[in-house]
């Protein structure tokens, strides 16, 4: 498999759990959204709004430096993100719209990947003001593996409510696999 199917696939593979998993969300009430989850981040909310932040601020990233067709006009009716605490939405309906959006712009950038420009270099400055050279195909890994990591986190937490979720596994979600 190339690596630039691999990041189709990724792509294909987090809108389809982002969905499924909003879904799921989409039925908890207020209480259970915005209840402490004793965890890394404070409420299920707050897990959306931070995989948003990942989300937005490596695609911005990208974007500044001209990476895969991505351009400043393609965040104008996105917010902008700055801190790992950033809250863009607070109702579950304005998550999944906005999600939605960012997924959308997530798969347009896989699909303007090259080998080339997986193997060039960007460079920016961290939230914490951390210098960084980075190809592009490692950041662009990191993207697909942050939102993995905090989704796992939120799984944990829809399970201990007793939210039944649905398999989640690659094979199952993205069944064209990497001949997306």
């Amino acid at each position: 498999m190339s690596l630039i199917n691999h990041f189709k696939m990724m792509a294909k593979y987090n809108e389809r759990v982002n969905e499924q998993l909003l879904t799921h969300c989409q039925e908890l009430s207020d209480e259970q959204l915005l209840a402490n989850t004793h965890s890394f981040f404070p409420t299920i909310m707050d897990y959306w709004n931070h995989i948003l932040f990942g989300d937005l601020i490596i695609l911005g990233r990208l974007a500044n430096n001209n990476i895969a067709n991505l351009a400043s006009n393609d965040f104008d009716r996105l917010p902008t993100a700055k801190s790992v605490h950033d809250v863009f939405c607070e109702n579950m309906n304005d998550i999944i719209l906005l999600r939605k959006q960012v997924d959308a712009l997530i798969n347009q950038y896989c699909d303007h990947l090259t080998n080339e420009v997986c193997q060039s270099v960007i460079s920016y400055q961290s939230t914490e003001g951390e210098n960084i050279t980075i190809k592009v195909g490692d950041i662009t890994q990191h993207l697909f593996n942050h939102q993995t990591h905090h989704r796992g986190q939120l799984t944990c937490i829809l399970s201990q409510l007793g939210v039944d979720y649905g398999c989640m596994d690659l094979p199952v979600l993205v069944r064209e696999g990497s001949t997306v």
